[in-house]
């Protein structure tokens, strides 16, 4: 029996592409840094008690069925969440103490990586991919 795979629906991952990059952007274009502490907190609730409220807040203005939108892999998601999160971390920390270069290689890491998703191509899918197939080769090499 092939277990069901959980998907999100694809406006609310593009709302929360589109929240990452809005959110570091103002960081940069105001000088408050702690913006990033948002999509930071919205991107940990999601990772650990699966509740981001980004997207939350964004289903309630699907006008269909979640479930009649493209899918995004659950798994895959959380995936790019975990990248996201690790560079909005890094960004506030460096911004913090003042670490210009962590800061900014940081949040323009992660505003690219969600603005090139928007675009069409995602590097978090193609970071895993690449991932599991060298799992995977491994994995047949083993005695």
């Amino acid at each position: 029996m092939e277990k069901e795979m959980r998907t999100v629906p694809r406006p609310l991952v593009r709302t929360n592409q589109w929240f990452i990059v809005a959110s570091v952007v103002a960081s940069w274009i105001t000088g408050q840094e702690w913006i990033l502490a948002i999509p930071l907190a919205a991107g940990l609730l999601g990772l650990l008690v699966d509740f981001n409220p980004v997207m939350r807040f964004a289903k309630l203005f699907l006008k269909q069925k979640p479930s009649e939108y493209i899918p995004e892999e659950y798994d895959q998601q959380q995936f790019n969440q975990f990248i996201s999160v690790v560079c909005l971390a890094l960004g506030l920390i460096g911004f913090l103490l003042d670490w210009t270069i962590l800061a900014y290689a940081s949040t323009i890491m992660v505003a690219m990586a969600a603005f090139v998703a928007i675009l069409g191509f995602c590097i978090g899918c193609f970071i895993r991919f690449q991932w599991k197939q060298y799992m995977y080769r491994r994995s047949l090499r083993q005695p």
